[in-house]
């Protein structure tokens, strides 16, 4: 199975826009299972104190985890740059799951990172902070990261991506992390 994140809370976040279309295009590629897991989505009922006993975690965040991580042998994780970082609530979503079947959750999985911008830099930085997280857990991280830049440039009015090269990129990353 293949777990797209798109790894931010805010509502109407073009982030769910490029993990839809991931979506779209791994459907396409491979005869595999694909999730979106929005976390614009997600009960947020698993940010307390007592966050880090297993026996205290949240039913949702459970759920998340049985439904989203545990299955899946491959993520991609669209992460858009929010202060020259990744959104704190990735962060908080990675630091939730690992205290709760841990090597199942993360250790020998592989991802692919795709940062996504308004800006020049397609979260370059986000990108490099994630993959050390990600490697920490035992993730495996395709080496392949994609930055998208200036994001509004290559989408339409409805909010679609439309350029043909970005869409070429996204897939041949695809491709790779499928052969990975």
């Amino acid at each position: 199975m293949i777990t797209i994140i798109s790894g931010t809370n805010r509502k109407g976040s073009e982030c769910l826009q490029f993990a839809k279309k991931y979506a779209e295009i791994c459907r396409t590629l491979t005869n595999e299972e694909v999730k979106v897991l929005s976390l614009e989505d997600a009960a947020h009922d698993w940010f307390h104190p007592d966050m880090y006993e297993a026996s205290l975690m949240s039913p949702s965040l459970i759920a998340l985890q049985d439904e989203y991580m545990i299955p899946a042998d491959r993520f991609i994780y669209l992460i858009p740059e929010y202060n020259g970082g990744f959104p704190g609530v990735l962060k908080l979503f990675i630091d939730a799951c690992s205290v709760r079947q841990y090597d199942a959750t993360f250790k020998g999985k592989k991802a692919a990172l795709v940062g996504i911008a308004t800006g020049r830099a397609g979260n370059l930085r986000g990108m490099d902070q994630l993959t050390g997280v990600l490697n920490h857990v035992g993730t495996i991280v395709l080496p392949n990261k994609l930055p998208i830049s200036r994001i509004y440039s290559i989408m339409n009015k409805q909010g679609e991506i439309v350029d043909m090269p970005t869409l070429k990129v996204m897939q041949r990353q695809i491709d790779e992390l499928l052969a990975l």
